[in-house]
């Protein structure tokens, strides 16, 4: 299979060898600049030949090219997704974008294994100067790619790119230098009009220089003509270059702060976070605070929440100070006593988080609302914020607080809105009520509030990944795993469902398919540390050695120093025979965390098998104090008391586990009367 290249070098000449070559830098289509093309370029005629594969999907093509839309349809739609801006209530998780590269990356391996490539190559340039969901794809495939059918040459002017990107450049491809492409030749109109025509992206220090020394008006006109001929392509224009443009241009506080705002609003739907950042201070820079307040305030706000989105909620803190200290327009102040409110109680880092600050400016919003002269737009709002109020009184361990607020709320919106108004949210509370039901024990109410909301918003997966979780609760595991798969068939690659499957497939014995899902959970996300110990078990128990040593040495390549795969790395070594490496494992797990139960099980397991009886107490000693309600290991110790003779410890041990919950109490009885009778032996 042919290598992966990266071609690091300025004005890097074009790849004369890849099937598709797709310019990536950001400044032409913002998010999905180059996936998108690459969709744009290749989707027709791949829907001509498998519409099955295109239409599997959609969610991810659309989400990138949202002008195919025309040509596959629309999707499955979701009240998500057809809520009005006014009505939008929920917003996507921040890896959203890595659950739908990693569904682009599946539909292109998949189209390229049907269509006999080997390889398809495709080329993305200036990928460095590309918006984070293209780079976050590239560096996705190329560690995906693995030795199938698709070939990725990456070209970019610096080695400046993400970590992720970055660290999958180094591992995958091998880097080369290009030839450069020659300089410009023209006049410096000429070179001053190809660089706005080539829309800005050009490194090429004529052009460069040329549009540094023309002068403001003569750049502003040309940004207008440039802007005129691209208003009404293709909508991610509006993302991009016409964006760009209209900035740029004469009226860049009028049409160009408009145009931040439109794009603004597109990336917060979609979940493009990082773009958000890129795109608001470069609107508000061009947006008059007073002359223009909803707009700035709402250009700020999309910031924030993308601040939030990311992990970076501390920063958004002074945006809203500056907000209330600028604004006094009760949308503001009540927008921003929600979104601090939920920075407290959700988003902020644990030594940051506040739940009775959260509530204080939730209390704070409801006011507000209450006030509001729009009888819709006061209900709504009150019931809104109450409902934020809800999540409060949850963390702050007050369940039926939390239950009666959502149930007002269900009850006002019935009672004083039309019912198709508010859709979504009346579904958020549906939602919401049954995940405060299930922490109340009241599961069979929370069933039928999930069914309820299913009802009304089929769709969307998240729901029938949380009814799952309640078939299980309610012991009716094929209803959870019929709703696992329908959630699979709704969403691109999304690890929990896989997870959440494995581990009831598991429990019900299809060790197979619980490999299955666990191998794909850590083919998407090698970090994922829990789902790779469970894998490692479930190797080990099906006897799949090497498989499971792989397995094992990919995450501690990636977590070097963590006890728990070093323990797994050690009972490998058990079952192989490698005895000296077993010890050499735990005793390194054990550093790393002493507190680690199944380490000093396992170790005290080795102990016992070479002899050292003295050595496997201590170990299941320290680790009954650690766990003290687990009868296996006082089993355990008791077995190693008989086997060192020492007869009434062990009856001591078995006798203290036989009163535990889930205690093998037909195998503690027989140890139990074995040692019994060899106390009487020896009298």
């Amino acid at each position: 299979m042919s290598e992966h290249l990266w071609r690091t070098g300025p004005r890097a000449e074009a790849f004369g060898d890849a099937d598709f070559e797709v310019d990536c830098h950001s400044r032409l289509r913002g998010p999905y600049t180059g996936v998108g093309t690459l969709l744009r370029a290749l989707v027709p005629a791949v829907h001509a030949e498998r519409p099955d594969l295109v239409q599997r999907h959609a969610l991810e093509i659309l989400s990138a090219a949202p002008e195919l839309s025309g040509l596959i349809g629309a999707g499955p739609q979701t009240l998500t997704s057809l809520a009005i801006p006014s009505e939008r209530t929920r917003i996507y998780p921040a890896n959203r974008t890595r659950r739908l590269a990693h569904g682009v990356f599946e539909f292109l391996r998949s189209h390229a294994e049907l269509a006999g490539h080997d390889p398809l190559t495709l080329a993305f340039t200036n990928l460095d100067e590309a918006d984070h969901t293209d780079q976050e794809f590239v560096a996705i495939a190329l560690r995906r790619s693995g030795s199938g059918p698709l070939r990725f040459v990456v070209t970019t002017r610096t080695e400046h790119v993400d970590e992720e990107l970055a660290a999958s450049l180094r591992r995958y491809a091998r880097q080369t230098v290009p030839a450069q492409r020659p300089d410009f030749v023209g006049t410096e109109e000429e070179a001053l009009r190809a660089f706005i025509d080539g829309d800005c992206t050009s490194d090429d220090p004529r052009l460069l220089a040329a549009y540094a020394a023309a002068a403001d008006d003569v750049r502003a006109r040309l940004h207008d003509e440039r802007a005129a001929r691209l208003t009404g392509g293709d909508s991610s224009l509006g993302l991009g270059a016409l964006l760009y443009h209209l900035e740029h241009g004469s009226d860049s506080a009028g049409a160009g702060s408009i145009a931040m705002l439109d794009a603004a609003n597109h990336c917060f739907d979609m979940g493009f976070y990082n773009m958000l950042l890129d795109i608001v201070p470069r609107g508000r820079a061009i947006t008059d605070p007073d002359a223009e307040q909803e707009r700035h305030w709402l250009l700020t706000t999309k910031m924030t929440t993308a601040l939030a989105s990311l992990d970076r909620s501390l920063e958004s803190l002074p945006y809203y100070d500056e907000l209330r200290e600028r604004h006094t327009l009760p949308m503001v102040h009540l927008f921003c006593s929600y979104a601090m409110a939920m920075l407290y109680t959700r988003h902020h880092p644990p030594e940051h988080k506040d739940h009775h600050q959260a509530k204080v400016l939730l209390n704070n919003a409801v006011a507000i609302a209450s006030l509001l002269p729009d009888i819709e737009q006061r209900t709504f709002q009150t019931v809104f914020q109450n409902n934020g109020k809800a999540l409060v009184e949850m963390h702050l361990g007050n369940l039926p607080g939390s239950l009666a607020l959502v149930n007002e709320g269900v009850r006002r919106l019935d009672a004083e809105l039309d019912p198709e108004k508010h859709q979504l949210h009346r579904s958020v509370l549906l939602n919401n009520r049954a995940k405060v039901l299930v922490a109340l024990g009241r599961v069979e109410e929370a069933l039928a509030d999930l069914h309820a909301v299913i009802e009304v918003d089929p769709n969307y997966p998240d729901y029938y990944f949380d009814r799952a979780d309640v078939w299980r609760r309610l012991g009716e595991p094929e209803h959870a795993l019929a709703d696992y798969a329908k959630a699979m068939t709704l969403t691109a690659p999304f690890l929990e469902l896989h997870y959440n499957r494995a581990d009831l497939r598991a429990e019900l014995g299809d060790l197979e398919g619980a490999i299955t899902d666990l191998s794909y959970v850590v083919e998407l996300e090698p970090d994922q540390l829990d789902a790779r110990i469970n894998l490692v078990s479930l190797l080990i128990d099906t006897g799949s050695f090497d498989t499971a040593r792989a397995c094992v040495d990919e995450g501690l390549r990636v977590h070097p120093e963590d006890a728990r795969l070093l323990h797994a790395s050690g009972l490998l070594a058990m079952e192989t025979g490698d005895l000296d490496l077993a010890a050499k494992e735990f005793d390194h797990a054990l550093r790393i965390d002493a507190q680690l139960v199944a380490a000093r099980a396992s170790r005290a397991a080795l102990a016992h098998t070479t002899g050292d009886q003295n050595a496997a107490i201590e170990d299941l000693t320290v680790a009954i104090s650690l766990d003290t309600g687990n009868p296996d290991l006082l089993y355990n110790r008791g077995f190693v008391y008989q086997a060192a003779g020492r007869y009434r410890e062990a009856i001591d041990d078995y006798s203290r586990a036989l009163v535990l919950p889930g205690a093998d109490e037909p195998g503690l009885l027989h140890q139990r009367t074995m040692c019994e009778a060899e106390l009487v032996d020896h009298r």
